[in-house]
């Protein structure tokens, strides 16, 4: 098993799904960001826009005071940090402050300055499946097949950021867990997620403390808090890594990394 890269989320938000507020002032979020990187984050995406479903969007000036100053002191430390935007004007001003990876969940959609930036920056450009903003997503989480639509619409943008010149060195796709997909459309991904692997780009999954997590094992109408569905996330990372994910997106670090270093382990003493 080649062991996939762990990004942190630093969630500087009043309102995310899973740890809305926790970090909100600067100094929060900064030292949560440590806290992640000391206990074995590779990465970290640094958000102030929820994308939880039904979130409405903050102005961009709050946006900006929001990840500035998070992204300032992170990158100061030395590390590796990616700004989580659809918006090109905070992105721009991310990498100014020390951002070397950008993360779009829109792929570029939500903003058409967004793909020549990255392509300019010359630097990462993680792009995800988009089907709208989070306001009306799930109306739009209806497929025939969804792993095949999925990997699709993911080619179409792949050609589309290519033509506006982002190398395949810098391409990255994210399948979009939770984002206009139904709990059934994610064990899907998740089941054939060769067939995203496959696409040929690095890979990023981001399934942690989703709410189809939530369900695993529950009777009808019960749900783990997103806080308790930590060791599903890390199931659900580990397998990922088995079938060639380059990066898994999580909230609670640890016991991911813990996963990975035993299946490691087991593997080296083979």
């Amino acid at each position: 098993m080649s062991r996939p890269l762990v990004m942190g989320v630093v969630n500087v938000t009043p309102d995310s799904f899973s740890d809305g507020g926790e970090w909100f002032a600067p100094d929060a979020a900064v030292a949560h960001g440590r806290e992640l990187l000391a206990t074995g984050a590779d990465l970290l995406d640094v958000g102030g826009e929820s994308t939880r479903p039904g979130a409405e969007r903050p102005t961009e000036a709050e946006e900006l005071r929001r990840v500035i100053p998070v992204v300032t002191a992170l990158a100061a430390d030395g590390a590796t940090v990616s700004i989580d935007t659809m918006r090109a004007s905070v992105a721009e001003r991310a990498l100014d402050a020390g951002a070397s990876m950008l993360n779009d969940v829109s792929g570029g959609l939500a903003d058409p300055r967004m793909a020549p930036l990255a392509a300019e920056a010359s630097v990462p450009f993680i792009a995800m499946h988009w089907r709208g903003h989070s306001t009306d997503m799930q109306s739009r989480a209806v497929y025939d097949d969804v792993v095949a639509e999925v990997c699709s619409e993911l080619r179409h943008r792949m050609d589309s950021l290519r033509d506006s010149g982002i190398r395949d060195e810098n391409l990255i796709i994210d399948p979009g867990f939770g984002f206009a997909k139904t709990a059934e459309h994610n064990w899907s991904l998740l089941q054939r997620l060769d067939e995203v692997v496959a696409l040929g780009p690095r890979v990023l999954i981001g399934t942690s403390r989703k709410a189809f997590l939530g369900r695993v094992g529950r009777v009808p109408g019960a749900e783990r808090a997103p806080k308790d569905r930590d060791v599903a996330t890390a199931a659900t990372s580990l397998y990922a890594a088995l079938h060639g994910v380059w990066a898994v997106r999580v909230h609670d670090v640890a016991s991911t990394v813990d996963a990975l270093d035993v299946a490691i382990a087991l593997e080296e003493a083979r």
